[in-house]
């Protein structure tokens, strides 16, 4: 694969178990979606591990479908109504987000509820070393993402409508509760570090609390970045977004310095500075400024529970692929990194404790 179809949204036909009655699809949005026709084409997005995702090109115009999976769910996930609520509250803000058009909440229709949104142009990068950005592009992308992150954590949550969307208060225990039993429920197999992280968890909560929206799943791969230029031009995939504690948001964001060495989750080894990549005290710097923070509190709690919280989501990428209902066919590699993000986070919850 080239650099530049690094950057390029990966699109293929419909993976089989995910297909749907495309005809009734078409019918359903010429007679609710206003200027939609011409001559259709639907193709999956690849790579995505949640809700399955698909372009559809209508004559000269062009928008995404995001549906949920087929399957037995588990309880609250894969809640595509929620991401309509948040990027239709998000539309006009400082945070770029696709517009949406319509929520379809009869399963009739398609078999699942779904929404359609715009499609953004733009390069979205799986990779977080961005291929193909030199070191000055790569500096600027990662302050960009940075600042979106920023200007996330300080829209007024309630003055966009969002009241009722999430709890303002006991976001970590309610977290951690579900999480917990998102991971039993999916459990493909016994584990310790996460039985042990499960009972450390609520016994080492913070005092205080915060309330912002939070993304849920702030990374590089989510993020869609003008075609030439550093800056994120929109923020997707918010299926786990909610009111909760900003700090723990930005902890899932820098992962990645911690997970030096799992498959899709850390840094490489080496100088990330000569890259352009900030170091995480650096990124943290900017984070404060942009928020008006002194500094920040509890951090290495926050670590902990945001590689509990990737490794339960993981766990359940896994089972999914063990029972064929997964949005990607690389799902099954999902049940190495969550033992092992489970192991380090046990490993820093030990050296705390």
């Amino acid at each position: 694969m080239d650099v530049a179809s690094q950057s390029r949204p990966q699109l293929g036909p419909v993976l089989p178990n995910h297909r749907f009655d495309e005809a009734a699809l078409v019918r359903y949005l010429a007679a609710t979606l206003p200027g939609f026709g011409g001559t259709v084409a639907i193709r999956q997005f690849q790579g995505g591990q949640s809700n399955p995702t698909f372009h559809i090109q209508a004559g000269d115009r062009a928008y995404v479908l995001r549906k949920k999976p087929p399957g037995v769910l588990l309880p609250s996930a894969h809640a595509v109504d929620r991401e309509f609520r948040v990027l239709k509250a998000l539309a006009g803000t400082a945070v770029p987000v696709p517009a949406v058009h319509l929520l379809c909440t009869d399963d009739g229709v398609i078999g699942q509820m779904f929404y359609v949104m715009d499609h953004v142009a733009g390069r979205v990068f799986p990779d977080r070393m961005l291929p193909g950005c030199s070191p000055i592009e790569r500096a600027a992308m990662y302050d960009h993402m940075n600042a979106v992150l920023a200007a996330l954590h300080s829209v007024d949550w309630r003055g966009v409508g969002l009241e009722g969307f999430g709890r303002p208060d006991g976001y970590a225990t309610r977290q951690i509760t579900r999480w917990s039993r998102q991971y039993q429920a999916s459990r493909p197999a016994p584990m310790p570090a996460m039985d042990r992280l499960i009972a450390w968890l609520p016994a080492h909560l913070p005092v205080g609390d915060e309330a912002a929206i939070a993304h849920g799943d702030y990374r590089v791969g989510n993020l869609i970045f003008h075609p030439t230029e550093p800056r994120v031009v929109a923020v997707l995939d918010w299926e786990l977004a909610t009111i909760g504690h900003p700090l723990a948001d930005l902890a899932y964001n820098c992962l990645a310095y911690r997970l030096a060495g799992t498959h899709d989750h850390g840094f490489p080894p080496g100088d990330l500075g000569a890259l352009g990549v900030p170091s995480e005290a650096d990124y943290l710097a900017a984070y404060c400024r942009r928020t008006g923070r002194a500094a920040i509190e509890n951090w290495e709690f926050f670590i902990v529970f945001a590689m509990f919280r990737i490794a339960a989501i993981l766990a359940g990428v896994y089972r999914r692929g063990l029972d064929g209902n997964a949005a990607d066919a690389h799902a099954l590699e999902a049940a190495r990194d969550y033992q092992l993000i489970a192991d380090r986070a046990w490993a820093i919850a030990e050296g705390l404790s």
